[in-house]
């Protein structure tokens, strides 16, 4: 038989800004969650130290000030936050996925948008970086890699994550599908503002939330966990003293949703969205063995003699150092780590 477990979407906003009492937050939050029987907690798409909506209201030329805070407030995986998480989810033997805005060590200008699975035992399961920050993202975020495009084995199942715009990436999806996920979480923003909500066509991010993520689980024939961010009064209100017109904007942008589905695609129970809470649901992953009779992308229901897929999941970083190896052991090093095409000619320092 499968996992049986229960697992807890929080749906809150960050102290906007604010790295030290964004993780106090969260593991008060943790806390709640695990009182309420929940073996797994799930956090936003950068939690701590919040999401850079300003970055879809004014140019560039104007928030250079809040990208130095935002760097600034920016955690690294090795950091007091993170430590202080890993080290309540060992506390508690509880799983959780949080949402950070990732500090380079290379980079004091260098961030990513990230997401962290730590295990019960607060080891670090999954560290993925999001693929491609999407639309004014990436006046914010560094473009992640496929190190992190992992499924893990765990007590509770086998559990895969994605990151926002990500879960309407159909490779990024099938990877997870391919190993064999069983839970997905997905984690998003709290507002998603595209256009003046005076001219219509703004983005409804609950909606495309909604289809992209019945989407997944209907396809993968997997349960779904998602959450979404929470624009609270502190951090709405900071931002329009800055311009009283971001306001309109701000209040007339659709919110985003938080809520479970399962392998047929369905919602299960109710969703939240104006307001801060967590919500749980009880997650029975033998459901996810009969919808694999009619479709199984990664089974029966596919063409691997037509379709090919290759994944690189290497950790990219800025360079490569070697020190005090004798010749023919950097050589061996670099080819290692960089690879080597067959038949290439050896490597000449």
């Amino acid at each position: 038989m499968l996992p049986h477990f229960k697992a807890a979407a929080i749906h809150a906003a960050p102290v906007f800004l604010d790295k030290t009492a964004t993780t106090k937050k969260a593991i008060s939050l943790i806390r709640e969650a695990v009182a309420a029987g929940a073996e797994l907690v799930a956090f936003p798409e950068t939690y701590i130290p919040a999401f850079p909506v300003w970055a879809a209201l004014w140019a560039p030329i104007d928030n250079h000030d809040l990208f130095v805070r935002m760097a600034d407030q920016s955690v690294l995986i090795d950091g007091p936050e993170v430590k202080a998480i890993r080290d309540e989810a060992r506390r508690l033997g509880v799983v959780v996925s949080i949402g950070i805005s990732e500090k380079s060590p290379a980079s004091v200008g260098g961030i990513w948008n990230s997401n962290l699975l730590i295990g019960e035992d607060g080891e670090i399961l999954n560290h993925h970086r999001k693929l491609v920050p999407t639309f004014y993202e990436k006046l914010i975020w560094s473009a992640g890699d496929g190190a992190g495009l992992r499924v893990v084995d765990t007590r509770l199942g086998k559990i895969g994550q994605l990151i926002c715009g990500e879960n309407t990436n159909p490779l990024a999806r099938y990877a997870l599908m391919a190993q064999g996920e069983q839970f997905h979480i997905s984690s998003w923003p709290p507002v998603w503002p595209t256009r003046r909500p005076a001219e219509g066509g703004n983005y409804h991010i609950a909606a495309a939330t909604r289809i992209r993520a019945s989407a997944h689980c209907f396809e993968a024939k997997v349960f779904g966990l998602v959450t979404s961010g929470v624009l609270d009064k502190a951090a709405r209100d900071m931002l329009v003293a800055r311009d009283p017109s971001a306001a309109a904007v701000l209040d007339g942008t659709p919110r985003a949703a938080t809520f479970f589905l399962d392998p047929t695609g369905e919602q299960i129970g109710e969703a939240l969205c104006e307001d801060e809470g967590i919500l749980y649901a009880d997650i029975d992953l033998n459901r996810c063995v009969e919808p694999k009779q009619f479709h199984d992308v990664v089974g029966y229901y596919n063409r691997f003699d037509v379709f090919a897929v290759s994944i690189s999941r290497r950790r990219l970083t800025p360079a490569t150092f070697i020190d005090d190896l004798p010749l023919p052991a950097a050589v061996d090093d670099i080819e290692d780590k960089v690879g080597r095409a067959p038949n290439a000619a050896p490597v000449v320092l």
